[in-house]
C-alpha cells in the first residue's frame, strides 16, 4: 500500500551527471568560441586601443560565464488595502526580486535579506558552489575564476556594495542570478550610491541573457531612476521579459486595469515597434491568505512560460555568446579603421596638435569617408560624440598604423570560423503531439500487479538511486538533456510490467507533460517501475516528495 510521507525536503544537492553547461555540447561550441576569439579578434581589440573606446578585453571566464538572469525593479511595497485590514505586514512587502530568487531555488541564498523596508543595498551575483558562502565585491571582481572583472572599472563606491553569493542548489548549475537593488523614486538615493546606477545596469546588461523587469501589481508608477536604467537596456530588447508580480493579491477585473495601466506606463519609457512579453506572475515562497482565485488558471499558465523560458536559457544564452562575438568583432573591425585612418591623417613632422583639433572637431566628416572607402553600414559606426570625448583623452600620432594581418585574421573569422560553429549548433527536441507524449498510451489486458507496502522513506526523492541509472540514460544519447518516449520506451518495457503499468508510470514520472525525460523524470519512472516490481499500487498523483527541488 502507498503510504504517505511527511513534508520532508526534497533532494537539493548537486545532480551528478546531469547535463550542465560545462559538460555538455555547448560546451564544445564555448570553446570554439574562445579559441576563435583569442587566436583572431582579441590581438585586434589590444593593437588599437579597443579598451579605451568601448570594453575590456574578454577573459576566459567572460566567454565561459553561465546564462545570467538579471532582475531589476522598484523597491516592493505594502499596498494600502492591506494594511486597513490590518495583516501582518512582512506577508505582503517581501514578494520582490529577492523572494523570485527564493521561489526559485526553494530556499534562501547567504547573505540576502528580505524585510519592510528597503533592504537590498547592493548588487548581488546568485551563483552555485558547493557550499553556501558570501564573496566581497572586492575579492570577486579580482577573482579570474569569476566573470566580474570588468566591475573594477566602477571602483570602490560600488564594490563595496556587491558581492558573489554562492550555494548549492540545481537550478544554479546553468545560470546565474544577479538582483539588483530595489529603485526608490527621488534623487536622494541616486546621490547617495556613489556610482553610476544606469551605467553599472547597462554593463550587466550587455553580459546578460535575460533581463527581468518585475513590477508590483500594486506599485506600477515608474522613478526617474528606474526610467533612467530601462533606457541604458536600449539596443537590449530582445532580452527583456517584464514580470507584473502579486498578480493574485487583485480581483480579476482589477488586474485587467492593472495590466493596461503598466502596458501604457511602459510604452512612454520603452520606445519599440514590439509589444513586451508581459507574464502575470505570484512567486511567493509562502502563499499569503486571502489571495483572490478567479485568475488561478491563467496566472499559473503564465508563471509555467517564465519557467520554460528560464529552462531553455542554456541553449539561447550559447547562441547569444557566439552572436555577441560576431557583433563585437565587427566593432573591433570598424575601430581598427578608425584608429587607422586617423593615424594616416596626422602630418609626419609639423602641425600635429593643429590636426589633431581639426580631426576631432570634423570627426563625424571622417567617419563618412572611412563607410565610403570601405562600404560599411553606417549602423557598424560609434556614436560621434562619444568617440570624440574617449578620442581626446590620447595623442592621435601615437596610434598604431592599420595592420591588415590584423583585419584579414577578423574577417576570416566573421566569414568562416564563426558560421561553421552556428553549425554545429544541436537541433532542439520538437514538440511532441498529445497522442505521443505516452508512448504505453495504448489499451492492455494485463493485470495490475497485487498490493504491497513500501516504507514511507521509498517516495522521497533522496532515495531515488539517479546515479545507478545515470549510465542507463546516457546511453540512449539525450539531446538538450532528454530522450523522447520513443528512446525510452524499450528500457522501460525490459521490467516486464504491463502496458497499463508502464503508461501511468509515464504520466507520472513526465511530470511536466512534453513527452521527453531528463535524468531525474527518467530515474523517477526507473524508481516506480521497482515500486510496482515490490507490489505497491501507483498513486494517482506523484506525490511532491518525490520530485526534485528545482523548478526549472
Amino acid at each position: 500500500m502507498l503510504k504517505k510521507n511527511g513534508k520532508s525536503k526534497s533532494d537539493t544537492g548537486p545532480r551528478e551527471g546531469y547535463p550542465t553547461w560545462e559538460d555538455d555540447e555547448y560546451g564544445q561550441i564555448v570553446d570554439d568560441v574562445k579559441r576563435i576569439y583569442k587566436a583572431k579578434i582579441k590581438p585586434l581589440e589590444v593593437t588599437y586601443n579597443f579598451e579605451g573606446f568601448h570594453s575590456s578585453p574578454l577573459t576566459d571566464a567572460d566567454i565561459e560565464a553561465k546564462p545570467i538572469v538579471l532582475l531589476i525593479g522598484q523597491y516592493s511595497t505594502v499596498s494600502s488595502n492591506k494594511r486597513n485590514n490590518h495583516l501582518p505586514l512582512t506577508s505582503f512587502s517581501t514578494q520582490g526580486k529577492t523572494t523570485f530568487i527564493n521561489y526559485l531555488l526553494d530556499k534562501s541564498y547567504p547573505g540576502e535579506h528580505i524585510g519592510v523596508e528597503p533592504t537590498t543595498d547592493r548588487f548581488v551575483a546568485v551563483m552555485n558552489g558547493d557550499e553556501d558562502r558570501v564573496i566581497p565585491g572586492n575579492a570577486a571582481a579580482v577573482n579570474q575564476q569569476l566573470p566580474f572583472q570588468g566591475l573594477n572599472r566602477f571602483g570602490q563606491a560600488f564594490l563595496s556594495r556587491f558581492q558573489v553569493s554562492q550555494t548549492n542548489s540545481p537550478v544554479l548549475e546553468n545560470m546565474t542570478i544577479i538582483d539588483t537593488p530595489g529603485i526608490l523614486a527621488g534623487d536622494k538615493q541616486r546621490i547617495e550610491r556613489g556610482y553610476d546606477f544606469t551605467e553599472v545596469i547597462d554593463w550587466y546588461a550587455q553580459r546578460s541573457d535575460l533581463i527581468l523587469l518585475l513590477f508590483d501589481s500594486h506599485k506600477l508608477d515608474i522613478s526617474n531612476e528606474f526610467k533612467l536604467a530601462i533606457h541604458s537596456l536600449r539596443g537590449q530588447e530582445e532580452k527583456i521579459r517584464v514580470v507584473l508580480n502579486k498578480s493574485d493579491m487583485v480581483s480579476q477585473q482589477q488586474l485587467m486595469r492593472v495590466y493596461g495601466a503598466m502596458m501604457w506606463s511602459l510604452g512612454k519609457v520603452v520606445s519599440t515597434p514590439e509589444v513586451m512579453r508581459v507574464y502575470l506572475g505570484s512567486f511567493w515562497t509562502e502563499k499569503p491568505p486571502n489571495c483572490f482565485e478567479d485568475c488561478r488558471a491563467l496566472i499559473e499558465a503564465e508563471s509555467k512560460d517564465l519557467l520554460r523560458d528560464l529552462k531553455n536559457l542554456r541553449r539561447n544564452a550559447a547562441i547569444r555568446k557566439v552572436n555577441d562575438i560576431v557583433k563585437r568583432a565587427r566593432t573591433a573591425r570598424v575601430h581598427a579603421l578608425i584608429i587607422g585612418h586617423l593615424k594616416k591623417e596626422m602630418p609626419s613632422m609639423f602641425g600635429k596638435k593643429k590636426k589633431s583639433a581639426k580631426l576631432l572637431d570634423n570627426l563625424g566628416l571622417e567617419f563618412q569617408k572611412i563607410q565610403q572607402r570601405h562600404h560599411l553600414p553606417s549602423g557598424d559606426f560609434p556614436d560621434p560624440e562619444k568617440f570624440k570625448h574617449n578620442l581626446s583623452l590620447y595623442n592621435m600620432d601615437k596610434f598604431k598604423t592599420l595592420n591588415k594581418d590584423l583585419l584579414y585574421r577578423v574577417d576570416d573569422a566573421l566569414s568562416n570560423d564563426l558560421p561553421k560553429v552556428m553549425a554545429k549548433f544541436p537541433t532542439g527536441n520538437p514538440e511532441l503531439a498529445e497522442s505521443q507524449r505516452n508512448p504505453f498510451d495504448i489499451e492492455d489486458e494485463t493485470q495490475p500487479a497485487a498490493d504491497g507496502e513500501l516504507p514511507a522513506s521509498f517516495w522521497n526523492y533522496s532515495s531515488v538511486d539517479k546515479n545507478n541509472y545515470n549510465p542507463l540514460f546516457q546511453s540512449l544519447h539525450p539531446r538538450d538533456g532528454k530522450v523522447n518516449g520513443n528512446a525510452v520506451k524499450p528500457v522501460l518495457m525490459e521490467s516486464g510490467l504491463s502496458n497499463d503499468d508502464l503508461a501511468k508510470i509515464w504520466r507520472l514520472a513526465d511530470w511536466d507533460g512534453d513527452g521527453y525525460m531528463d535524468l531525474d523524470e527518467f530515474s523517477v519512472a526507473m524508481h516506480l517501475i521497482t515500486a510496482v516490481q515490490r507490489g505497491a499500487y501507483l498513486p494517482e498523483k506523484l506525490p511532491s516528495t518525490l520530485m526534485p527541488s528545482r523548478k526549472v
